[in-house]
């Protein structure tokens, strides 16, 4: 890690990061609750919110918006991903250089990394390339760190998960981003072996406010140092009043109660606007 290099997409060494690469990694099928989200606007939209310090997407959905945007958000490049169409052993093509993204004007370049795989060894060596090309252009560096493949027997355990976050370390992501181990002690080992790189939880699917909320708190108190989320917020008919209530636990060390009832107060707000 390079202390700050992460500054442009963290706040007080915080991080919301709001995913929206999921046109490619899972297709349209995430957009179907609500068929606004499948227009990139929409989200853009969204994450103009104060609480989000950056927005991940890929490089087509980059080039086309984030030119009308670049005032308001902050660009996270990620570079590589596949379809949920591919049925091999997990892998992720690279689909942009950390050239051009600097080019557009990202400001931290995403890689995911599939350890476990049997490809981990070229995955982890494309990851050093755009690691090291990061760091010539002054950009953070978010690992999307997914223990998958044949051999892995359980890639949801509190070991692998600890694992996953250990690997962003070592091979010097200035953030990680992991999937919650189902627990708070297995949480803050996971965040505890990450060192010095800050640990992410991801979204995930789509869960209820408070589920959600109580989750994210709990990685809070763990030591996790914010949010990768996606279709928790964009599959919602009103992501604001989620993002307000992720505000006040990520940011504002509130409780999930205190986030529900600054929710209630923003969804009463909107309700009474819409009706004058």
């Amino acid at each position: 890690m390079i202390p700050l290099a992460d500054d442009a997409i963290t706040r007080d060494d915080k991080a919301l990061i709001l995913a929206y690469d999921h046109g490619l990694e899972h297709g349209p099928v995430d957009f179907a609750d609500v068929p606004a989200s499948a227009d990139p606007e929409t989200v853009f939209d969204v994450a103009t919110h104060d609480a989000v310090t950056a927005l991940a997407v890929q490089k087509g959905i980059a080039e086309a918006y984030y030119p009308s945007y670049e005032d308001d958000i902050t660009l996270l490049a990620k570079l590589n991903g596949t379809s949920n169409m591919w049925m091999g052993e997990p892998d992720s093509a690279v689909n942009w250089s950390v050239e051009n993204a600097a080019e557009l004007g990202a400001d931290a370049i995403g890689f995911t990394l599939y350890g476990g795989s049997n490809n981990e060894v070229e995955m982890a060596e494309e990851f050093r390339q755009a690691q090291e090309a990061a760091r010539d252009h002054d950009m953070g560096v978010v690992m999307w760190s997914y223990p998958r493949g044949q051999g892995l027997k359980n890639d949801t355990s509190a070991s692998t998960i600890a694992y996953a976050s250990r690997l962003g370390l070592e091979l010097g992501a200035d953030i990680t981003k992991i999937k919650y181990p189902g627990s708070a002690d297995a949480m803050k080992w996971a965040c505890d072996v990450a060192g010095k790189s800050k640990v992410v939880m991801s979204g995930g699917s789509k869960a209820s406010d408070r589920d959600f909320l109580e989750t994210v708190e709990t990685a809070m108190n763990a030591g996790a140092s914010g949010l990768a989320v996606g279709r928790n917020v964009f599959q919602r008919e009103n992501p604001t009043a989620l993002l307000d209530g992720l505000e006040q636990v990520i940011f504002e060390d509130k409780t999930t109660e205190e986030a529900l009832s600054v929710m209630s107060s923003t969804e009463t707000d909107r309700v009474d606007a819409t009706s004058d």
